[in-house]
This record gives C-alpha cells, structure tokens and sequence, in this order.
C-alpha cells in the first residue's frame, strides 16, 4: 500500500531554500507533512508552503523523526555532520552540497541521465551536482545516449550567485557605485579607484578585483596543477554523472558581473558522426530543455533570459570547423533552480515515487 512521504527541508531560510520552496509550491503536492528545517538563528520563522503556514524547526536529531526524504541545502560542513544523523532517524538524504560528490557508494544523480542511480544508495544518501556541472548535464546526457561522447572542452561564465549572498551583495554594491563614474573601467585599476572614492568596503568581497565591468578568470579554491575546485568539479562529476570513467575533459571557470544564471560554452566530440540539424532536433526532445538557436535574428540563449526559468536553454549549436564528430554550443541555465534546489528537489520526487 501506497503512503505519502514525509519530507524535510534542511537549509530552508538559505538563499537556495527560498527557492527550494517556491519550486515546492509550484509543483503537485505529493507529500504528507513537509517540515522546515534550519539553524537556531531562523528557528521559529513562518514560511507559506503549500497555502500552509509553517514554523521552521531548529536542527535537531529529532527533527528527522517520522522524516521518509530529506532535502539539504546547507554548506558542506553541516551536510557532513547532518546527513548521515538523517539517514539514521530512517530518511533518505538528497545533498545538495560538495560533502558525499565523489563518494563511491553515493549516487550523482541528474534524472535525465542517470536516474536508475537513485535506488543505489548503499549510505542512504544521494548527491546533487554541481550548479556549473548541472548547467549542461542534461544536454549532454542526451547526446552521449545517441552519439557517445569522448571529450568535452568548457568555458564557463558563472553568475555571482554562485558564491552565494555575499557575492550577490558585492555585485550590487560594486554597480551601484561605479554608475556615479561614467569613464570607470577604461583605465588600469580605475574601477577599484572609483569603489574607494564611493566607499565601498571590499574587505568582504568573496574575490581579490572588482566584479563590476570585469570578468575573473578563476572559481572556486586553488588545487593542485594551477586548477580550480570548480574546474575539478566539472570534470569528475560529469565523468560520474555519464558513467565515462575516461572521458577527457578540459575547463576553465571564469566569474562574470551576472547575479543570475551560469553559462556555458562547450566543445564536444563524440565517438559517432552528427550534424547542428540532427543535435537541435535531439535537444528539441528532451523536455526540460530549450533550443533558441537563430542568431541571424540575434535569438540566442542569456543569463538574463533564463533567470528564474526551470529548463536548460541551448543555442549557438554548430559544426566544429577544425575537429572532427565535434559541436560548439553554448548553454544557460539558472543555477539557483536547475542548477541547486529544482535538481535536488527532482531527486527528491524520484525517491518519493519509491513509497
């Protein structure tokens, strides 16, 4: 017999919970009781979900009581404590942070590719990728299903949001006041110049340079070979995600004075010989993605068009002049929603399937 799951939301009152509820209330209502989960600072807080005021609970272990799927939307560091104290009270974790990734017995589920990972769980904790990885993920599992895909050359252009509230802050603070400087940005270092003169503090900026009217050729922190922990991300998660062990994979991760949306251009090569017009129309297909590709009439995905949009957005698709069985294309897609809580939140409609 057949039950409505319960589900918990941990992180609820964080910049990626706030979405994960507006999501929640735009979806169909498959749950039992949904119980709002965050730190003793947003314990006690009334949240609408559902046409249901709700109170958010302080983490406990007991808050996971009666707990069948529990969402976590939380820094590494707590999913790594909390996660396993969940999966203890009896539910299943869908992760949204860096903590359980590249955990051999925990799955790195995107329902368009891989969902069959979902049911393998052995830790009872289940990974969702991430936001710059997920940007293109449904893309590409569509087309490595049809062509085998070899190797994957990727730029990303990755929204502040990435770097969470303060790096959303930073950018606003940053335009706001370089406005009142209408030559900034075109003399060496005159944009740090015009942020003192407006007096602005950037002590706490998440980054070294000015965001505003600059691009920042480095996400994430410092590893190994002069790589950054984005750029490893990109690489290892989409070679779990796809199930290529080898595949061959090349990123550079740049930060660009966007708040919403990572873009991406990308160079794939596959095993098989393909056309612009056979990969349109196998994206076409795929039902949470959208082709705009008609750049004679300037129709071409942005960040500022994707943001707030469920779907993955793809345009610029053509033939690689140079290589051969390859295609560019460049893809968008909000990395609040697909690329954080809506991912996490599909997992978690996977699991609920299960009951």
């Amino acid at each position: 017999m057949s039950k409505k799951p319960n589900l918990a939301l941990v992180g609820a009152t964080g910049a990626v919970g706030t979405v994960m509820i507006d999501i929640i209330n735009n979806r169909e209502n498959i749950w039992g009781e949904i119980r709002l989960i965050a730190s003793k600072r947003s314990a006690g807080k009334k949240l609408t979900v559902h046409g249901q005021e709700l109170t958010v609970v302080e983490l406990s272990p007991e808050s996971f009581d009666g707990i069948d799927i529990a969402m976590f939307d939380v820094p590494d560091e707590v999913s790594e404590i909390w996660a396993p104290i969940a999966v203890e009270r009896g539910a299943v974790a869908v992760d949204n942070s860096g903590a359980f990734r590249m955990n051999p017995d925990v799955p790195l589920v995107v329902p368009e590719v891989n969902p069959e990972q979902a049911k393998n769980r052995p830790l009872g904790i289940i990974s969702n990728p991430n936001c710059t990885t997920l940007t293109m993920m449904a893309a590409m599992g569509a087309l490595h299903h049809r062509w085998t895909l070899k190797e994957l050359v990727v730029s990303s252009y990755q929204a502040v949001s990435g770097a969470g509230a303060a790096g959303i802050d930073e950018l606003r603070a940053e335009i706001a006041a370089v406005a009142k400087f209408p030559n900034a940005g075109t003399q060496t270092n005159d944009v740090s110049a015009a942020l003192i003169e407006a007096g602005v503090d950037q002590s706490n900026s998440p980054w070294s340079v000015p965001i505003a009217l600059n691009v920042i050729p480095f996400a994430g922190s410092l590893k190994a070979g002069g790589h950054s922990s984005e750029e490893m991300k990109v690489r290892d998660e989409s070679r779990k995600i796809l199930g290529i062990s080898d595949l061959k994979v090349a990123v550079s991760c740049v930060r660009v004075p966007v708040q919403v949306s990572h873009s991406l251009t990308v160079h794939a090569t596959f095993a098989n010989a393909l056309t612009p017009d056979e990969v349109r129309s196998e994206l076409e297909a795929q039902p949470t993605i959208r082709v705009v590709d008609d750049p004679a009439n300037g129709l071409y995905p942005t960040p500022n068009m994707v943001a707030g949009q469920d779907p993955t957005f793809v345009g610029r698709i053509r033939q690689s002049l140079d290589f051969t069985n390859s295609i560019e294309l460049f893809v968008v897609g909000d990395n609040l929603r697909k690329g954080a809580a809506l991912n996490t939140y599909e997992i978690a409609e996977l699991v609920a399937s299960e009951f």
